[in-house]
């Protein structure tokens, strides 16, 4: 058998020979802009009508590609190059059609109508293609798969028109595991088969949730230092399975990547426990660091919030026991009084400059030459803008600012005079906030362990604005520091796990400036290798200048229509296929990305792997005071 022959086999499937249909129709549909939030749609709508067998139905799932010839494989090029191109489309609905129930209406006689319903019933049961016909509706994902003489294929970015009546193929299930995976396996360097749910042997994200009827399963990959890199989001209502998820994924980040960084602002105070497995690993140093100090094992077990299976199991207390007992756990000294850094310094001299009424052009050159001093100094000391100012230093800035109020003849009784002759005071400031923090971790030992061995920082606190304000110091102060440097590794990924709380589309105050913050950290960080990933069970209430970050999205139930008309605005994704999350359980996504998968921007359904059952394990392995695991 040829190449030209033999390609069907390999690249597509009729079910046995149960699949056999052709393209009705294409409509083209017409973009919606009444509303920023009316919600994108594809721009054409695909009719495919499939003669009925009863198998077949059982098999067909939304989310499955199809194939149909196109106009651009007609053309004389093709033609002369024995080109083939085909149509590629995803599957967003499928459902039978009786031709009986079809004539029914609800004027006919009450009788009559009930007399053809129950009629119909034996019909589904067999193959009568004369009464029955399977209906299917496909969305163009805006890539052609072409086949050239030698039966090799590849798929181009672009949308071509199908041919109407041409016959649909659907695309199998091998060649759909090379479509969105062979191009991400080689990149993250991991070719093992056949794939397993062990995030430590395997980085696979979960499984399609296509072709369930199958024995086979098609994993999927995600690139994982692209998916850090270009931040992502993680959408569904409350137990859709967000925690589960994220915890999956940050198991893969951590054990298939070499030295990436992972920071959780952890409102819900649940990853300490969701993460325990990784946190007590020798080879992945973490730290999980709460709101106030945990007096004992105990205290902290209980201040840890549980999946619902494990809220009674003892064995989940020592596991959270052994943790703090092992020094995983500390907790944030916040000093009453703020440390005196450089970058504390230069902000405050800086407002000085920058202050009502300093008009005075020979005053404004006396506060730069304080400045100069500044920047002079951490240049040939290299010291970043995070480090804690010292006595040395004091000593000689102190001079230099009065020297330069003394040059540029600032007046005795100026408030800039004033300023510059006190600076020995900043000495009484730096004893006062080091005597507060004896014990415990300060931003600045959070910031150390940014550049540190840790590779998982874990800030479990239930208070939202201690957590805003570590969220606008530790991105700023990393987003400095890789600039200064301009370093992109080791990445680091912050994690905004209920994200309502720290960028809301409306906000004052501290919130704001948080909200700020991680809009900065989105838009600049990725040169940095600093990615962000944000979760939330209401999209709708988001800041949308951080969601047009976002290069991948995970997408479970959203109950609310305007929740999912603000993903597909956001990330222009046909709403047609959003609406098929409404049947999800929980643990099943969909997932699209510009840029970490096989195909960009194409939709796919998965089911992920379960985090619990690492779990399961891990509490399983804990040892009993007699030595032995526990059972």
């Amino acid at each position: 058998m040829s190449n030209r022959e033999d390609y069907r086999e390999k690249l597509f499937t009729d079910f046995d020979g149960a699949f056999e249909g052709r393209l009705a129709r294409v409509v083209p549909v017409a973009a919606n802009y009444t509303s920023e939030w009316a919600g994108s749609a594809a721009r054409y709508d695909c009719r495919i009508k499939i003669k009925y067998n009863r198998e077949l139905m059982a098999q067909l799932e939304e989310g499955m590609l199809v194939a149909v010839k196109n106009f651009r494989g007609q053309s004389k090029r093709s033609t002369r190059e024995k080109i083939e191109r085909f149509t590629v489309m995803v599957i967003s609905k499928v459902w039978p059609q009786h031709y009986g129930l079809g004539g029914v209406s609800d004027s006919h006689y009450y009788p009559l109508q009930m007399e053809i319903i129950e009629q119909s019933v034996p019909d589904w049961g067999t193959d009568d293609q004369a009464t029955m016909m399977v209906q299917m509706t496909a969305v163009p994902i805006n890539y052609d798969l072409v086949i050239n003489a030698k039966g090799e294929i590849e798929f181009r970015k672009g949308f071509s028109y199908p041919l109407v009546g041409e016959q649909v193929q659907v695309i199998n299930m091998q060649t759909v595991d090379s479509i969105y995976n062979s191009k991400v396996k080689k990149s993250i360097g991991f070719d093992k088969t056949p794939s397993v749910a062990d995030p430590k042997k395997d980085p696979r994200v979960g499984i399609l949730r296509m072709f369930m009827e199958s024995e086979e399963q098609v994993p999927v990959y995600v690139d994982l230092h692209k998916l850090i890199r270009y931040h992502f989001g993680v959408f569904s209502f409350t137990g859709g399975g967000k925690s589960n998820l994220l915890s999956n994924l940050f198991r893969r980040i951590l054990y298939h990547t070499k030295d990436s960084k992972i920071v959780i602002f952890d409102i819900s105070c649940e990853y300490p426990f969701l993460l325990s497995d990784v946190i007590s690993d020798p080879k992945i140093p973490s730290k999980v660091i709460l709101e106030e100090e945990a007096t004992s094992a105990d205290q902290f077990a209980r201040s840890i919030v549980k999946p619902r299976d494990f809220e009674d199991d003892d064995k989940a207390n020592n596991v959270l026991k052994d943790l703090y007992n092992d020094g995983h756990v500390t907790y944030y000294n916040q000093p009453l009084t703020q440390i005196p850094t450089f970058g504390s310094l230069l902000e405050e001299i800086r407002d000085l400059k920058t202050g009502q009424g300093l008009d005075k052009p020979h005053y404004i050159q006396a506060i730069e030459e304080a400045e100069s001093f500044v920047v002079d100094w951490m240049e040939k000391e290299g010291k970043p803008a995070s480090d804690v100012l010292d006595d040395p230093f004091i000593t000689q800035f102190a001079a230099a600012a009065k020297k330069a109020v003394e040059t540029f003849n600032v007046h005795s009784s100026s408030g800039v005079y004033a300023w510059a002759t006190t600076r020995d005071s900043l000495k009484r400031s730096l004893a006062r906030a080091q005597k507060a923090t004896t014990k415990g971790v300060t931003v600045s030992d959070m910031l150390k362990m940014l550049s540190g061995k840790e590779r998982l920082i874990c800030l479990s606190m239930a208070d939202p604005d201690t957590l805003r304000e570590l969220v606008v110091k530790l991105t700023s102060a990393a987003l400095k520091y890789r600039k200064r440097k301009f370093e992109i590794k080791p990445q680091i990924l912050f994690v905004f796990d209920e994200a309502q709380e720290f960028i809301p589309s409306k906000a004052s105050g501290l919130t704001e400036r948080c909200s700020y913050a991680v809009e900065r950290l989105l838009r600049q960080g990725r040169k940095y290798g600093l990615g962000g990933a944000i979760a939330t069970q209401r999209i709708a209430y988001l800041n949308t200048n951080v969601l047009q970050q976002l290069h991948t999205f995970f997408v479970g139930t959203l109950p609310r229509p305007y929740d999912r008309t603000v993903v597909s605005s956001s990330f222009q994704i046909d709403i047609g296929i959003l609406d098929k999350t409404l049947e999800f359980p929980p643990g099943s996504w969909l997932l699209s990305s510009y840029i970490a998968m096989g195909l960009d921007n194409v939709p796919l359904f998965l089911t992920a792997d379960n985090s619990e059952d690492e779990l399961k394990k891990h509490v399983a392995s804990l040892k009993t005071p007699s030595g032995k695991a526990s059972t």
